[in-house]
């Protein structure tokens, strides 16, 4: 029984994965101020036959509305033209990827959006109809510690050692054993109810708080995580060192700020995975299987009503009219004009700033001494984070999480096989800028490659009991009301499937699935709705 918890506590919990759904979003991508733009041309290009739709933004949500209008097209043998509108050069949106050192012989390292997890069955789903291969993070080597920015609180060890079991016992004697398995256990039963969304019978939602109501997930989402956990009888120190170690390198969001679903989601990494050469490949292939027409390096800077209840997309170049609009781009953070009477249903949306630091070293740890260990043992080298040190008076860390993410790999040679270097890659997540001097001093003057982005990352997640409109009007749809309910790369094709539904019901009478299909109760085990109905 021990071994059966600890192994669940060990390898999911305080998982290196840690990293549910890591979404992302490039700050150059979604500015957040809205520039003035010349008037554009007044051509309209085109006619309303056949039916049009728009889609903007290409990343999870967008790229996954693309497809499934396209398996609404198959089943119906529906005649509809849609249009992808991509601000940037590439599909993707939060996931994209880095070679060291700039060179693509180099495998590319994730910069946002880097696992997925079991659960996650549209993105699972993906992966095996597209025949990707996948790497697990659960297989990466080294230790884990829990850092409060003075001193390392606890390390859990590589399994299958004496080290590993002293560190359970470790573990145990901490936190005990009732707040870690009641822990599992409340996440458990979220995930149950879950997984309901991909079933036959799935809900649809008009609203997220209609979708809120069919889970049941109100406690969730009007307490913190911090509130929610105490109401259970979880210990303060387990909630505010392991389980906030999950909130801050999940959403860079502390405990006592991020409403509990949220905190819960971030604790469900079991066997996170991410594609090999990047998790854009999967958002990349819905929109090539869908057909679409892509623009990009396309910016839309507005739509406006059509006296027919269609809309014209307005972008620096041109317009064109659609039957239906369906944005899949956080609006607030886009440089979208919509009519005054719309843009006031969609409440502001912050978004947490966060400084990506990837690097490579030729060090095999971290500095033991910036750790408070003596020079030469060997420090954690997945380190996660607490605020609680600073909560209590002490020094905050410097950062929200460092991970060792393996040595970096060549991707092929003349046996087309991965060759390892001498150097690993290390992935930082920060509230601000770690400088030059800081590395050298922590990775002891062993830094080769050093790329560093800024993201408007993760939206800002309190409890809340409000969220935005999923229909704004007559064929006017908002894939981005789910993320202040749950923001992951998977909940975005979750919402974009919904959003699908809504407006071909609405516009077509059709919808994903053949209307008539009644036979539910005949599915096999794997089934998932949208793919298989």
């Amino acid at each position: 029984m021990l071994k059966i918890i600890l192994s669940a506590l060990i390898a999911g919990s305080l998982s290196r994965a840690f990293q549910f759904q890591l979404p992302l979003d490039i700050l150059d991508r979604f500015r957040l101020t809205k520039p003035e733009h010349p008037p554009p041309p007044p051509v309209v290009i085109s006619s309303s036959r056949p039916p049009r739709i728009a889609i903007i933004g290409a990343g999870a949500g967008g790229s996954s509305a693309a497809f499934w209008i396209s398996k609404a097209k198959e089943r119906y043998n529906l005649d509809v033209t849609v249009d992808v509108y991509e601000r940037s050069d590439y599909i993707g949106g939060r996931s994209t990827t880095a070679h060291p050192y700039n060179d693509t012989a180099y495998e590319p390292v994730e910069l946002g959006a880097s696992i997925f997890v079991g659960v996650n069955k549209n993105l699972q789903r993906a992966v095996k109809e597209f025949n990707f291969s996948l790497y697990g993070f659960d297989d990466e080597d080294g230790d884990l510690g829990i850092w409060d920015g003075e001193q390392v609180l606890y390390t859990a060890k590589g399994s299958g050692t004496l080290a590993s079991l002293l560190s359970k016992l470790k573990f145990l004697w901490r936190y005990g054993y009732r707040s870690p398995t009641k822990t599992q256990e409340l996440i458990r039963a979220m995930l149950d109810k879950y997984v309901t969304l991909y079933d036959p019978d799935t809900p649809k939602w008009a609203s997220i708080e209609a979708l809120n109501d069919a889970l049941n997930w109100t406690e969730f989402i009007t307490q913190t995580g911090a509130e929610y956990f105490q109401s259970r009888g979880i210990s303060e120190q387990y909630a505010t060192e392991i389980i906030e170690a999950g909130t801050r390198v999940n959403y860079a969001q502390n405990i006592d700020r991020i409403h509990a679903l949220e905190a819960m989601c971030s604790l469900a990494a079991d066997g996170g995975v991410s594609v090999r050469g990047g998790n854009w490949q999967i958002f990349e292939q819905f929109v090539k299987r869908s057909g679409a027409q892509v623009f990009l390096n396309t910016e839309v800077i507005g739509i406006k009503r059509l006296s027919d209840h269609a809309w014209t997309v307005v972008t620096e170049k041109e317009r064109r009219n659609y039957e239906a609009v369906v944005i899949a781009a956080p609006y607030h953070t886009s440089h979208i004009t919509l009519p005054a009477d719309l843009s006031t249903l969609i409440p502001p949306q912050p978004y947490v700033h966060l400084h990506v630091t990837l690097l490579t070293t030729a060090a095999a740890t971290p500095n033991p001494v910036y750790f408070g260990y003596k020079p030469g043992s060997r420090p954690p080298t997945t380190v996660l984070t607490t605020f609680n040190g600073a909560r209590e008076g002490g020094n905050a860390s410097e950062f929200l999480s460092l991970t060792y993410h393996g040595k970096t790999k060549f991707a092929k040679n003349e046996t087309h096989e991965r060759q390892e270097t001498d150097e690993w890659v290390v992935k930082i997540f920060s509230m601000e800028r770690i400088s030059d001097e800081w590395l050298s001093s922590v990775f002891q003057n062993q830094v080769g490659w050093v790329l560093r982005k800024e993201w408007n990352s993760y939206p800002v997640l309190p409890p809340t009991t409000s969220f935005p409109p999923i229909k704004l009007d007559s064929g006017l749809f908002y894939v981005n009301a789910f993320e202040p309910f749950i923001s992951a790369m998977e909940t975005e094709t979750l919402a974009s499937r919904n959003v699908v539904d809504l407006l071909l019901r609405e516009k077509f009478n059709s919808s994903i699935c053949l209307m008539e299909w009644e036979n539910k109760a005949d599915v096999s085990e794997g089934f998932v709705y949208g793919w298989d109905c």
